[in-house]
Parts: structure tokens; C-alpha cells; sequence
């Protein structure tokens, strides 16, 4: 097979994965009635936009709501704004929160509030919601939240380290959403895309609208394991008591549904079933795999060797959230670096070809929807860079694996995909 048919390949079981999760396909099936009084949509993430745009299609086009009676916010990552009627649609930092998630939030908190008997509080929610939806503990700055937010990233801390950090330095992350949608007798559901491992609903953007059984105690605890200087004003957060998130059994949560509507397993699964069309048996390692960038990728060189070693045709998929920790300057994230560690490992070994990105359209970067959601692998990755004056190795030892599949064409750079189930990585042998 050539490369051009090869990229063209693992592209298509990359997209199948991706358009398995789209909430213009699977949203609609959710929804819950239509209440006696208002719909107030809360959305946050990656597909927020979309999710808000294909409920207030479901509501007014399909049942016939007076669009007057749909309002909210959904704030979602820069670049992936999508009209969704009377919903008023915000583009706000990720991974780094800015000033207009933080404006956006407070608009967010006083709707739930303002929802009463009769209102049906719709809470949107997808990857991307921890960094779209920032309302920062009492004496914590937005300058504070960034600097922390920039540290743990660093930091090679999983995603649930994380959140259980900003849940305690946050006014609407761990459950305080529900407790501001249910003040004042307001219906709450909330129907959400993981793009967890796991799929635990306190973990996926900060779990806002479901109880959080982390602590303060936790919260410090990884602080101090990952070596994060905290500023003074997140320091005193985190040791007040008075910034400890509900816990199951608190009486926010009386009443109030949630409902996980994709899962990066369920997406996976897609991937498989496109591998096995194009005449691919598949090993499936899973949707939950995790741990550092370039020891995963030599794990699955291995795997992927040994089956070229047998003389097996196969498709190697697998998901999750892998994490990379920065020890150089340059440009990239987990996919990438992933990749670029998976070429190495391979060492130009014929037929194989993977592709590794990130369902949302980007992966790591300068937070910009321009930015690539991943890479390719092919036989001739490591001879087009030597050609190029390239060295691979200290592309992976400076972290920038952008620059390095930039220089030989092999980003892939699909743009917003509007949804986000984690990762998939895709490697074909044979």
C-alpha cells in the first residue's frame, strides 16, 4: 500500500471514531420533555456549542417550542462557536482560562439561580468545561487560576489530579452548579460527553452538576506530590474549610438527573467496527489507556512489531489520555509526542502506519482551533526528517514534536471537530 492510500486509511477509522460522538447524531435521544416553564441550557466545552445548537433545533424545530422560551450561555473553546438560537454562544480559553470564560461563568451562575418551579435547567457538558467555566474561590485571582492551570499541566499530572485541584479553587466546579440550579426549586438535568478515562462524571470538566468525594486534603496533597509553588491566595483556599466541595448525599443533588450520552469506548468501538470494514482484525487495548506520552508509544511499537514479525495483518486501537511531561521548549502535545516516540520505536519499519490525535480537533498547542489535532506515521517518517536536517531524538528531548511533523508534512490538522471522546490512536500493520 502506498503512504498517500495509508494516511487516507488510518484517517478513516480516526473519523469514524470522531463522528460516532458528534451531538448532532446523538444528542436529540436524550433530551428530556419539555417543562411547563422555561428551558435554561448551561453548556461548557468542546462540543458545547453543538450540543446547545442541536437541543434548540430538537426543542423548536421538532416539538415546536417558541424559541423565546430557550435561553442560557454555552461557553465553549475559541474557534468552535456553532449558532444555536437564542442560546448566546461565548469562545473562552482552553487549556488556559481567559477573561471571557471567567465574565461568561458569573453570567452562568446567576441564570441557575434565577431558574425556579417549573424551569428545566439543561446542563451541556463535555471536555474542555474545567478551563470554559472558571469562577475562581473567594480571594483567588484569574491571574492565580492561570498559574496554577499552567503548573499542573507541566506538572505530567493525570486529568483527575487535576480537576480535583481546580474543584477546590472553583465556585462551580464539584457540584456547586447544582446547588445553584436547585436553590430555587428548578428541575436539573444534565447530559454529558466523557472524555475521561473511566468515565466518572465528578471528573469530566470538573463535575459541576454531581457530587465530588475529593478533598481539600487531596487537593494539597497532589499540590505538594507534583511540586506546584500555588500562589499565597490558592494556598489559603485550599486549607479553608469553608472551599470543601458537596459531597454525595448533600441535598443539591435531590432530584437531579445526569446521563453520560458518549464515552470514548463507545467511540472506540466505532473505530473497530471501520478497521474490521477495511479488512483489519483489530487488537482494541482500550479506551482508558493512560501514562507518559513516549512509554506508551514504545509499548505499542512492540506490539505493533511483533505482529509484522508474524506476518499478521492488524489494526491496533486504542484511547485515553495520555500525558507528557515538559522538559523542553518546544511545541506539541500528547498525540504528537506520542507519535513522533512511536516513530522512533518503529525505526522505519515497513508496513506500518499509524495515526494518533485528539477527537476535539486539537491537541495541546497555543490553545488557538488552528492547532494540529495529531500526527501521522509512516515508513519514511525518520528518512524525510533526516533529509530535512532533522533529528528526531532531540525533537523528542525538547518536547517539540509539532515542529518536527510540521517540517515533514505529517501533522494532521482536521480543525474543531465540535465533540471530544479523549483520544484514539490508530496503528496498521500490514
Amino acid at each position: 500500500m502506498d503512504e498517500t492510500r495509508a494516511k487516507g486509511l488510518v484517517k478513516t477509522i480516526f473519523t469514524a471514531c470522531v463522528d460516532a460522538a458528534h451531538p448532532s447524531r446523538i444528542l436529540a435521544r436524550h433530551l428530556p420533555d419539555a417543562p411547563n416553564g422555561r428551558i435554561v441550557v448551561l453548556a461548557a466545552g468542546k462540543a458545547a456549542a453543538s450540543m446547545a445548537s442541536a437541543a434548540f433545533e430538537h426543542y423548536t424545530k421538532t416539538h415546536g417550542l417558541d424559541p423565546a422560551s430557550i435561553s442560557g450561555v454555552a461557553v465553549t473553546r475559541d474557534g468552535y462557536a456553532v449558532p444555536a438560537g437564542t442560546i448566546r454562544v461565548v469562545e473562552a480559553g482552553h487549556p488556559m482560562p481567559n477573561e471571557a470564560g471567567l465574565a461568561a461563568t458569573q453570567e452562568v451562575l446567576e441564570l441557575a439561580k434565577g431558574a425556579g418551579k417549573g424551569d428545566l435547567v439543561l446542563a451541556l457538558i463535555s471536555g474542555g468545561g474545567s478551563a470554559n467555566w472558571l469562577a475562581p474561590a473567594k480571594g483567588v485571582t484569574l491571574a492565580d487560576k492561570q498559574a496554577v492551570t499552567k503548573a499542573l499541566l507541566r506538572s505530567g499530572a493525570g486529568i483527575g489530579e487535576i480537576n480535583c485541584v481546580r474543584k477546590h479553587l472553583s465556585r462551580i466546579k464539584g457540584g456547586r452548579l447544582a446547588a445553584a440550579a436547585r436553590a430555587n426549586g428548578a428541575r436539573l438535568v444534565t447530559l454529558a460527553i466523557s472524555d475521561v478515562p473511566g468515565d466518572d462524571p465528578s471528573v469530566i470538566a470538573s463535575g459541576p452538576t454531581v457530587p465530588d468525594a475529593t478533598t481539600l486534603a487531596e487537593a494539597l496533597a497532589i499540590v505538594e506530590r507534583r511540586g506546584i509553588a500555588l500562589p499565597e491566595s490558592c494556598k489559603a483556599a485550599l486549607n479553608d474549610p469553608a472551599n470543601e466541595s458537596p459531597k454525595p448525599g448533600d441535598p443539591a443533588f435531590d432530584g437531579a438527573d445526569f446521563a453520560i450520552i458518549a464515552t470514548p469506548a463507545e467511540a472506540l468501538a466505532t473505530a473497530e467496527k471501520a478497521a474490521f470494514a477495511a479488512g483489519y482484525p483489530v487488537e482494541n487495548l482500550g479506551a482508558d489507556v493512560e501514562g507518559e506520552a513516549r512509554e506508551v508509544a514504545a509499548e505499542h511499537a512492540e506490539l505493533a512489531l511483533a505482529a509484522k514479525e508474524r506476518g499478521e495483518k492488524l489494526a491496533i486501537l486504542s484511547g485515553g489520555e495520555l500525558t507528557v511531561t515538559i522538559r523542553g521548549e518546544g511545541r506539541g502535545g500528547p498525540n504528537q509526542e506520542y507519535a513522533l516516540a512511536l516513530a522512533l520505536a518503529l525505526n522505519g519499519a515497513e508496513g506500518i502506519a499509524a495515526l494518533s490525535g485528539d477527537t476535539d480537533g486539537t491537541d495541546g498547542g497555543t490553545g488557538l482551533a488552528t492547532d494540529p489535532a495529531g500526527a501521522f506515521v509512516l515508513p519514511t517518517t525518520l528518512k524525510r526528517a533526516q533529509e530535512a536536517g532533522i533529528d528526531p531524538a532531540a525533537s523528542l528531548a525538547g518536547n517539540d514534536s509539532t515542529g518536527f511533523f510540521s517540517a515533514i508534512g505529517d501533522l494532521y490538522e482536521p480543525g474543531p471537530t465540535h465533540t471530544n471522546v479523549n483520544d484514539c490512536r490508530v496503528i496498521l500493520v500490514g
